[in-house]
């Protein structure tokens, strides 16, 4: 009864999804390969004490549900009439996957055997449940890997369909999947929300010493996964058991003493450029075992990084040239418990903390005027702590968990108490400090509930899930300008003259009270905003059998989103995603399976945020938007109250302002009406749909021998209603043919005029809002050839080749059309569309304490956007709509007359990474002794690694066939990482 309480409440208690694996054995006769039905079949786990039995049915198959990742599982057929004894051991599980194992039983002849013995470490099995195209990475092998900083981001791209991603602000998620954009890939651990629901990427980042193993899941997955038309990487995390073992570890990265030559900055582990006095040192240790044997078990962890970086501060006009040295600071804590609480009944209690402290310090990385008063750090924590309950009997599996997650992400938080901004303007109208602050806010606040019950249940042939799966985030931003105001002061000779001999300790309050303010500006709602999203989902799904070598599996999941609601009275209802896929074992050692579903994806909190941000009530505004309407441009039945908001704003004085003296946001609010704004945005009154994806996908796999195995699919997706801006009130269309020279460029006030509704005060030039009309197309055929690792042999290796092409009319959330809107002419390559992809790890272990690992990564060049040369043309916005600035991928810039969008091309790209590790026994424990070489040849690349697009060789200016390429950027030059790991 106890138990039966337990489990009532863990039910109702509601939780996410969770982390339960299942084994599938079918048993065949080797010589007949018919399936052998009423044979017993025994798994057990003696790292965790646990056992049961089974028996196969008609088509010799038998399933093993709500199973725990921790440990390692034997499968024991015992001995039988008319067969030998068989085992199959060392099968470790994956969270949230059915690993499936076939046996060929060996019948009882002449030949005089005891039994057989099989250690699946030296497999390469077979898919024979599903389509899914997904691929893994072994904790063997993550560990053989050469990966920099023990990121396990860095190991990602390594997985076919998986490729470093060009992000649109420096820490963009640095992996993409099938090309797609990076912000909207799904990160889970053990099958748990672990995402930055703001913007995307990891709540988390998971260190290499607290994963088991991770997986890609790429097109056509379970209908338990959602929230994304793109990938899904779920990591299983370490579990302890009935022995106690762990690493302790030092890792360093010397940096540029040894590095090769580096022209280009190259980024940290968050993504932030670096260059001189770079230096990483890492340490950390895990640690698990048994609490009670037999029932529970831990696993902790805790990892340190701290990165040195120098900028230089040269102002020859102060006497100033300093070195500002900064530092980067990471902490990542985890700890696991599994309870047993009976061969049916078991919990898991993960959590996860992290903190990441990325310093500004000053200074710049070839010289800058950013004086170490206004440094600033971006500061990144994190919080997961999520339960996991299973309960599991006959063929009856239910699981019920819990998460909770909470993010904050503070992109510039000041070094010292908030105060002005002040940037000093020397007599020669050149900048000559920035003191103070950095000038603005940006500090996310999120926590996230989710929750999940879900029911597996076998009748006859069928296993029929059931799941509901709730994640709720409520949001909080305090954003916009500095509060305490941002002065711009132009000094005199004397007052400059005056400051000399300060150094790099010259502050606010040294800038004379006589200095001339040239410009001043606050912000009017320094106070935080922010709306909870809820995300719900339900979901069926069968995996029907009706032979042994038949696998149909037919799925229905409905999604809900509330932000899609956007500035209309109703959210999208209709997110309906079927699902259907097909398993079909041709012989023993192949299969051919494929598939179809829709997948959606949710609405990134920022599209809402910055609507709400970028937004205002005034009267002014509020008459444009009703000329809008009256034009039939917004809805007949748009509610302004809906599609508007008070967010942030900031006042500029240009006169009438004494240094220091600025008045303050509740001096300045009466006059808030009458602020004009260059571009403005509201919620869409028509709300969005959320994205979805149509995927399809046919493959083949052939166990090739015990240890290789060689599989291919070939995948089609098509994508609808994917975000991008829209500009209400663009200038109307601009004719670049015949455009040659400046006397061809449309002059801003022409382009004004054209605007369908003119400018006030209160108002914007430019109104923008987020609709969801965008659309992709991915074409793509894979290519594995995989060879597992074995003890004894010294050859181990995966090979991946992906040929491939991805076209849209939108690359990101902030899109723009070049043009007045005009989509259709966008439609062109992904900026992170590759057509050729060549990846290869190959391990050597030519004796027993050393590993030698090679991994070969080869690409065909990213594309290129070609953008009008401002020496030919005056300026690079030839249409006069005013956008000339910032990113070109986003449309802030025209592009060359006679060229389309992204149709050039960068040269191929190519790295090689070598890792050697020497392993010998020291007192009882083996002590590891590591070498990591990236870019082993000191290649120049100048495309195909994680970067940002503004600071990418991707945007280049004039025609392709000029063949101008300025080189702005590269990737890493040859870099070296040392270690020292002690395993016991």
């Amino acid at each position: 009864m106890p138990r039966f309480i337990l489990l009532a409440a863990l039910l109702l208690g509601a939780a996410p999804a969770s982390a339960q694996s299942s084994l599938d054995v079918t048993l065949l006769d080797l010589y007949t390969r018919a399936p052998l039905g009423g044979l017993d079949v025994r798994v057990e786990n003696r790292q965790i004490g646990f056992a049961r039995m089974g028996t196969t049915d008609s088509g010799g198959r038998v399933h093993f549900d709500g199973l725990s990742t921790a440990g390692a599982y034997t499968i024991v057929v015992p001995a039988s009439e008319g067969y030998y004894e068989q085992t199959a051991g060392d099968l470790r599980l994956r969270a949230n996957a059915t690993r499936a194992l076939v046996l060929q039983m060996i019948p009882l002849t002449t030949i005089d055997l005891e039994g057989v013995e099989i250690s699946a470490s030296r497999f390469a099995e077979l898919n024979r449940t599903n389509a899914e195209v997904s691929a893994t990475l072994t904790p063997r092998e993550i560990q053989d890997l050469p990966v920099e900083g023990r990121d396990l981001t860095r190991a990602l791209y390594r997985l076919p369909g998986v490729t470093q991603a060009t992000g649109f602000y420096p820490e963009a998620p640095n992996v993409s999947v099938n090309g797609a954009n990076s912000l909207f890939v799904n990160y889970l651990i053990d099958g748990l929300d672990n995402n930055d629901q703001f913007l995307g990427g990891q709540r988390f980042a998971v260190p290499l010493g607290f994963v088991q193993d991770v997986t890609v899941l790429t097109n056509n997955f379970s209908t338990e996964f959602g929230r994304t038309g793109n990938g899904v990487f779920n990591v299983t995390t370490k579990s302890g058991s009935n022995a106690f073992e762990g690493e302790a570890f030092y890792l360093t990265r010397p940096g540029p003493a040894l590095d090769g030559d580096a022209q280009f900055a190259q980024r940290d582990l968050l993504g932030n450029p670096v260059k001189e006095g770079f230096a990483r040192h890492q340490l950390g240790v895990g640690v698990g075992g048994p609490l009670r044997r037999d029932q529970t078990f831990f696993y902790a962890n805790v990892e340190q990084t701290f990165d040195t970086k120098d900028n230089l501060l040269n102002v020859p006009e102060l006497g100033v040239a300093e070195t500002v040295r900064g530092y980067n600071q990471t902490t990542y804590a985890s700890a696991r418990v599994d309870q047993r609480w009976s061969q049916a009944l078991r919990s898991a209690l993960r959590v996860n903390v992290g903190f990441v402290a990325n310093d500004r310090q000053g200074g710049g990385l070839d010289g800058g005027v950013l004086f170490p008063s206004a440094a600033s750090a971006q500061v990144r924590s994190s919080v997961n702590a999520a339960l996991t309950n299973t309960y599991t009997r006959g063929r009856l599996l239910v699981e019920s968990n819990y998460l909770y997650g909470r993010f904050r992400w503070d992109y510039a938080r000041p070094d010292g108490p908030d105060r002005p901004q002040t940037v000093v303007v020397g007599p020669n109208d050149q900048t000559i400090a920035i003191l103070g602050h950095p000038g603005y806010v940006f500090d996310s606040h999120q926590h996230t509930f989710q929750t999940q019950q879900k029911v597996t249940v076998g009748v006859g042939a069928h296993r029929l899930k059931a799941g509901l799966d709730l994640l709720a985030t409520d949001h909080s931003l305090y954003g916009g300008g500095n509060p305490a105001g941002n002065y711009t002061v132009k000094l005199t000779a004397a007052q400059v003259d005056a400051l000399r001999g300060r150094g790099d300790a010259l502050d606010v309050a040294d800038i004379p009270a006589t200095a001339e303010v040239l410009r001043y500006s606050v912000e009017l709602q320094p106070k935080s905003y922010g709306v909870w999203q809820r995300l719900y989902a339900f979901y069926v799904e069968d995996a029907w059998t009706p032979t042994s070598k038949l696998t149909l599996t037919l799925g229905l999941r409905y999604d809900y989103d509330n932000l899609s609601r956007g500035g209309s009275s109703r959210a999208d209802g209709d997110n309906v995603a079927p699902r259907l896929s097909f398993n079909y074992g041709l012989d023993a050692r192949s299969v051919v399976r494929g598939g179809y579903g829709i997948f959606y994806d949710k609405i990134v909190y920022s599209v809402y945020s910055d609507a709400l941000q970028q937004n205002t009530a005034t009267p002014g505004y509020r008459d444009q938007l009703g000329q809008l309407v009256a034009k039939g441009i917004l809805p007949a039945d748009t509610d302004l109250d809906r599609v508007t908001f008070d967010g942030n704003a900031t006042a500029d004085f240009t006169s009438g302002i004494t240094y220091l003296n600025g008045p303050t946001p509740a001096q300045v609010e009466a006059n808030r009406a009458g602020i004009s704004f260059y571009e403005r945005r509201i919620l869409n009154p028509d709300g969005y749909q959320n994205p979805l994806t149509h995927q399809a996908s046919l493959g083949y796999q052939r166990q090739l021998d015990a240890r290789t195995l060689f599989y291919t699919d070939v995948v089609f997706t098509r994508s609808y209603n994917l975000l991008r801006l829209r500009n209400l009130n663009a200038p109307a269309p601009f004719s670049y043919q015949g455009v040659e020279g400046a006397a061809d460029v449309r002059l801003p006030a022409q382009a004004d005029a054209t605007r369908p509704i003119a400018q006030q005060p209160g108002g914007a030039l430019n109104i923008v809002m987020t609709e969801s009309g965008g659309h992709a197309e991915y074409r793509a055929v894979m290519f594995n050839l995989v060879r597992e690792r074995q003890t004894g042999d010294p050859f181990a290796y995966r090979l991946s080749y992906t040929l491939s092409r991805l076209r849209n009319d939108t690359e990101d959330i902030n899109f723009r059309a070049m043009d007045a809107n005009d989509f259709r002419a966008e439609w062109g390559p992904s900026i992170n569309d590759r057509t050729h992809v060549l990846n290869g790890i190959v391990y050597w272990a030519p004796a027993r304490p050393l590993t030698v690992s090679l991994a070969a990564l080869l690409q065909s060049g990213q594309p290129i956007n070609r953008i009008p040369d401002a020496a030919v043309f005056g300026t690079t916005d030839l249409n006069g709509d005013g956008r000339s600035f910032g990113d070109a991928y986003v449309g802030n810039s025209d592009r060359q007359p006679g060229e389309r969008r992204n149709s050039d091309r960068l040269p191929w790209s190519s790295t090689f990474d070598v890792g050697v590790q020497y392993a010998v026994p020291f007192a009882g424990q083996s002590v590891e002794v590591r070498a990591d070489i990236f870019n082993v040849f000191d290649a120049q690349n100048l495309s195909g690694y994680a970067n940002n697009a503004t600071q990418s060789n991707q945007v280049q200016v004039g025609p392709a066939n000029s063949g101008l390429l300025v080189r702005r950027n590269a990737g890493a030059p040859r870099q070296f990482q040392f270690g020292l790991r002690v395993v016991f």
